[in-house]
C-alpha cells in the first residue's frame, strides 16, 4: 500500500532530482509572462535554482514565477536551473566573471557559510522584521544569520535527511528485532547485531561508506556522529571539533565490521542506486524527495523501504537537517535589489503562494502549517523525523573546504591510512579553512 502511495505522489510532483544525487545539465528558461504594461521597460531579474525538489523541474516553476509575473507585470525573471555535480563551479564562474544571478535558491552552507561569509550576499535583515518571519522556526531562523549578525537567505522549506533499510531483507534475515519500527530508531549495538544477522543470512554487501565526492556527505557524517555520540563543530560554530575518541571508534566500527565497506569510487547516488536495485540493505543518504523520485524511476521494485534514524548509542538521535531558501547577489543594483526583495516576499508571505513554493519543493514548511500534509501518508511518515533534527552546523566558517577534507579523509581511511592520524589531519585542514579557530 505504501509503494503505491509514494507512487501516486511521484506522479503528481514528478521531482527530477534530489540533494544526494543530481547530475542533470544547467538549463535557462523564461516563464511566459502576461504583459500588462505595453512597451514599458521591465526590471529584468535572474533566478539560479539548485535542485531543490520540484524547483528543478521547469514547467512546476513556471507557474510559480508566472503568478508572481502576473501581479508585479513590471518585473520578469528567468530561471536557470543548476544541478550538484556542476553548479558550484558555475556559481563561481559567474563571481569571477562578474556575471552573478540575482536571486538564488540553496541552503545555508552555500548561501551564509560561503558566498555570504565572502561579502557576495546582500543582507536580509529587512525581510525578517516581516509579521510572517516571527513564526519561523528558530533553530532555522539560527541557522539563516551569519555571525555578524546579518541574513544572507530567507527560507522557504526544510527536510530532515536520514537513512533506510530493506525491510523485506532485515524481515527475512531475522533483522527486524533490532529496529524499533514504530519510531524509526536503533543502538548502535542493534545495528550491530542486524548487520552480523544479514551477514549470516547470506547478505554480504550490506551498506556502503561512500566517499567519491560530496554528494550525499550529510549521511556519512550522521553515520559516524550518531554511533558513539561525537560531534562535527563546536556549540557556537567557529571551530571543527571531529577528532574525538566517539568519532575515531565509530569510524573504526565501519572499518572493522563485514558488509559496511568504504568505497572510495561512489558517491551518495551511485550508493542509492545499489541500494534501490536490492543490491545493499540499507543506504545513508535518503530523505522523502529522495524515496518519490525513485519510486518514480523504478516503478517495479519490489521490496519495502523503510527509512531510519541512524544509529546511536545515547537513545537520542541527530539528523542533519536540510533548509532551503532564496539569497540575493549583492550585484550593487539598488532597483533589483527590491525587485528581489519583492520576489521572496510573494514566494513566502501569502500563505497560499507560500504552500504552493514549499509543495514544489516535496520537504515541510519552516513555519508551523500542520494542515499541509494532513491528508498525504508518505509525507506524514516522513514528518516523523523532524523531532530528531540536530545541530544546523553547516554554518560554520570554511564550510566549502571542510566538506572537501570530509571525504578525503574518508577515501584515505577506506584506503587503510591510520585512522586516528587521518582524522587529526581532517581537524587540523577543517579548521585553517575556518580561519585558525
Amino acid at each position: 500500500m505504501k509503494k503505491i502511495m509514494v507512487l501516486l505522489l511521484a506522479v503528481m510532483l514528478c521531482i527530477s532530482l534530489s540533494a544526494c544525487n543530481s547530475n542533470k545539465p544547467s538549463v535557462t528558461t523564461q516563464p511566459p509572462v502576461s504583459d500588462t504594461t505595453g512597451t514599458e521597460e521591465k526590471t529584468e531579474l535572474t533566478l539560479w535554482t539548485y535542485p531543490v525538489g520540484g524547483w528543478a523541474n521547469p514547467t512546476k516553476v513556471a507557474d510559480l514565477i508566472t503568478a508572481f509575473h502576473n501581479q508585479y507585470p513590471q518585473y520578469h525573471v528567468s530561471v536557470e536551473y543548476l544541478d550538484y555535480d556542476t553548479g558550484d563551479d558555475k556559481v563561481e564562474a559567474a563571481i569571477e566573471n562578474g556575471q552573478k544571478p540575482d536571486l538564488i535558491l540553496e541552503g545555508p552552507e552555500r548561501l551564509v557559510a560561503n558566498w555570504g561569509s565572502r561579502g557576495l550576499m546582500a543582507d536580509l535583515s529587512d525581510l525578517w522584521e516581516d509579521k510572517t518571519a516571527d513564526q519561523i522556526f528558530e533553530p532555522v531562523r539560527a541557522a539563516s544569520r551569519y555571525h555578524n549578525g546579518e541574513y544572507y537567505i530567507f527560507p522557504v522549506s526544510m527536510t530532515t535527511h536520514c537513512m533506510a533499510i530493506n525491510r523485506d531483507m532485515f524481515e527475512a534475515a531475522g533483522a527486524l528485532q533490532y529496529i524499533d519500527e514504530e519510531n524509526r530508531t536503533w543502538s548502535t549495538q542493534d545495528f550491530i547485531h542486524a548487520v552480523e544477522a544479514l551477514q549470516a543470512y547470506g547478505q554480504e554487501e550490506i551498506g556502503d561508506v561512500y566517499c567519491g565526492g560530496q554528494g550525499g556527505d550529510q549521511g556519512t557524517r550522521a553515520l559516524v556522529t550518531n554511533l558513539y555520540g561525537g560531534a562535527f563543530t563546536n556549540k557556537e560554530h567557529t571551530a571543527y571539533v571531529f577528532n574525538s575518541d566517539e568519532n575515531i571508534q565509530a569510524l573504526e566500527l565501519l572499518y572493522d565490521i563485514d558488509g559496511i565497506d568504504f568505497q572510495t569510487d561512489m558517491s551518495g547516488g551511485d550508493s542509492i542506486d545499489r541500494f534501490c536495485n536490492g543490491e545493499v540493505a540499507m543506504t545513508f543518504c535518503w530523505n522523502v524527495s529522495i524515496e518519490v523520485e525513485r519510486t518514480m524511476e523504478n516503478p517495479s521494485r519490489n521490496f519495502d523501504i523503510l527509512p531510519m534514524t541512524f544509529p546511536t548509542d545515547s537513545g537520542e538521535p541527530c539528523l542533519q537537517g536540510g533548509i532551503w531558501g532564496f539569497g540575493i547577489f549583492d550585484n550593487g543594483d539598488v532597483e533589483k535589489l527590491e525587485a528581489a526583495k519583492t520576489f521572496i516576499r510573494f514566494m513566502t508571505t501569502d500563505d497560499a503562494q507560500y504552500s504552493r513554493a514549499v509543495l514544489t519543493s516535496t520537504q515541510f514548511p519552516v513555519r508551523d502549517m500542520k494542515d499541509l500534509y494532513a491528508n498525504d501518508e508518505l509525507m506524514a511518515e516522513y514528518s516523523l523525523f523532524g523531532q530528531y533534527m540536530g545541530d544546523y552546523y553547516q554554518i560554520t566558517p570554511g564550510w566549502a573546504d571542510a566538506r572537501t577534507a570530509w571525504w578525503n579523509m574518508l577515501q584515505e581511511i577506506g584506503a587503510g591510512e591510520n585512522i586516528a592520524e587521518t582524522v587529526e589531519k581532517f581537524e587540523d585542514m577543517a579548521n585553517e579553512a575556518a580561519g585558525g579557530s
